[in-house]
């Protein structure tokens, strides 16, 4: 905030990057300071060793060494008749805020520049949105060069004054949940299909048969009431008082077992969300809704309304965000939230935003008689199978994951092919559990690969995703990996997106054998 009102553009980078790439985000951005934990500090000298633009490396922990300064010294520098409030307000609305440099699944990484005002407009249609009471409470656990943590765990509490608990290990987000009790929180699919598997994991091994019987009562209840809602349709009285049972004995109580109990409102984005997940939070009385939005927006741009969610969707246009469809079916977006540019790339700036203003989002996207919005996949990464079938990976994917608690990661091939198959990793926190209900010694995921419970399992996930997909779309074969993926590593980017193309190349043996055998 400091570094805000002073006209300086701070901004946040992966701590998975390496030295290479902080180097380029550096050089970009031009960055003169740099604020570091001691842990990376080797990492951030190699960065900025060529530098012609930094003038200090800022280390928060522990004391200065090697021309580095520490917290106090940098208190220490403080002139005497600083005039703070001219400094702020000398500061523009179209000045840069911040950068976000997207993660980049096929290039490097292009600077996004938010303005204050961008910020300041997307703040104002998320309040619109969720309308966020006195005493609001988030959690944050994502990286900070994500948009998504910046603005819902940063800016928004900055501009509307609720609190912020910073929990530093993403791991340990489950544990921090029932301790915050959060009113609003947001979150990628994959914590929330991690929380589903693990809810569900717990209820089939419960041993006492008449709390597995609740459970599993409860829960249908839950279910027949969401769908009675998405369709349309009057809660029968009947249906009403056993939710109201269901509610009061089960389904509150898992609520504040896993300290989802004082939500107001909840979201999830960044990546495709199956609506199984999203009608299992509905069902146990968490109201998930699924929004859209892009680093270029500052995370704004669709969103469902508290009360007013069709699952399936990302919702409708945001308070003042206009969407229209191009020909082709990409979305398009106009808005005040938009970026100003990338930086330094005046070429794809003018790709991305035309002259009459509009966003070109490189999503494809359908939009219903109500105005809510379905996005199909990525423009450049729509399959076309060798039969000219236009498919959506990304939503077989979300198909795979969703079918059950052992498939971690999943891609789908299938482009000019005759059939598609798929590349799967076994989830590594659902894996000890698994081996443990099946005997198994060893939990690792590379130890797993080969039992034959394992496969069957994993057979079983992929034919009841086959089941709710197409037949042109189905997985027709598969190989299970023994490597885990992690966030920025060659599979994934550090936002947990698929690098599709370098996992086309690293793992183009496993794919040829899927289609020659």
């Amino acid at each position: 905030a400091a570094a805000m009102h002073l006209g300086a553009s701070p901004f946040s980078v992966y701590n998975t990057y390496s030295a290479p790439q902080i180097e380029h985000l550096a050089g970009d951005a031009e960055s003169r300071v740099v604020v570091t934990e001691r842990a990376f500090l080797e990492t951030i000298r190699k960065a900025t060793q060529q530098s012609e633009y930094l003038e200090h490396i800022v280390v928060v922990d522990g004391e200065g060494e090697g021309g580095t300064l520490t917290l106090d010294d940098v208190e220490a520098r403080a002139e005497d008749g600083f005039d703070f409030e001219a400094a702020w307000r000398a500061v523009e609305p179209d000045d840069v805020l911040t950068l976000i440099y997207t993660s980049g699944t096929t290039g490097p990484p292009k600077g996004v520049q938010i303005s204050h005002a961008n910020l300041l407009a997307a703040s104002r249609s998320f309040d619109e949105l969720i309308q966020f009471g006195q005493g609001a409470r988030v959690v944050s656990y994502l990286p900070m060069a994500h948009i998504a943590e910046r603005s819902c765990t940063q800016y928004l509490p900055m501009a509307f004054g609720f609190s912020t608990t910073d929990c530093p290990d993403p791991r340990q987000i489950a544990a921090y949940l029932p301790e915050v009790r959060p009113t609003w929180w947001f979150s990628v699919p994959r914590v929330w299909e991690k929380l589903k598997a693990g809810l569900e994991a717990s209820f089939a091994a419960e041993e006492d048969e008449n709390r597995k019987q609740a459970v599993a009562w409860a829960l249908d209840v839950g279910r027949r009431r969401v769908r009675a809602e998405q369709a349309g349709e009057e809660l029968s009285n009947e249906l009403g008082e056993e939710h109201a049972k269901a509610d009061a004995m089960v389904l509150s109580k898992i609520r504040e077992r896993i300290g989802l109990d004082q939500l107001e409102a909840c979201n999830v984005g960044a990546a495709p969300t199956p609506p199984e997940t999203i009608e299992f939070f509905h069902a146990i009385g968490v109201p998930l809704a699924e929004l859209w939005g892009m680093s270029e927006t500052c995370g704004a741009g669709t969103c469902n309304r508290p009360g007013h969610i069709k699952i399936g969707t990302v919702g409708q246009a945001s308070p003042g965000v206009e969407i229209s469809l191009a020909e082709d079916g990409e979305l398009l977006m106009r808005s005040d939230v938009v970026m100003l540019g990338y930086r330094n790339m005046p070429e794809q700036t003018a790709e991305t935003i035309d002259a009459e203003g509009w966003l070109h989002t490189g999503d494809v996207a359908e939009i219903d008689d109500e105005g809510f919005v379905k996005i199909v996949d990525r423009k450049k990464e729509l399959i076309i199978s060798a039969a000219g079938k236009n498919m959506s990976p990304a939503n077989i994917e979300a198909k795979l994951k969703a079918a059950g608690p052992l498939i971690g990661q999943a891609v789908c091939i299938g482009d000019a092919r005759q059939y598609n198959v798929a590349l799967i990793t076994i989830d590594p926190d659902m894996a000890p559990g698994f081996a443990k209900q099946h005997g198994i010694a060893e939990s690792s995921p590379d130890r797993l690969v080969d039992e034959p419970a394992v496969l069957e399992q994993i057979q079983k996930e992929v034919d009841d995703a086959n089941a709710d997909l197409a037949r042109v779309e189905q997985i027709k074969r598969f190989t299970i990996l023994r490597q885990e993926w992690e966030p920025g590593g060659d599979e994934l980017t550090p936002t947990m997106k698929l690098k599709r193309k370098p996992i086309a190349e690293k793992y183009a043996g496993e794919i040829e054998a899927l289609y020659d055998g």
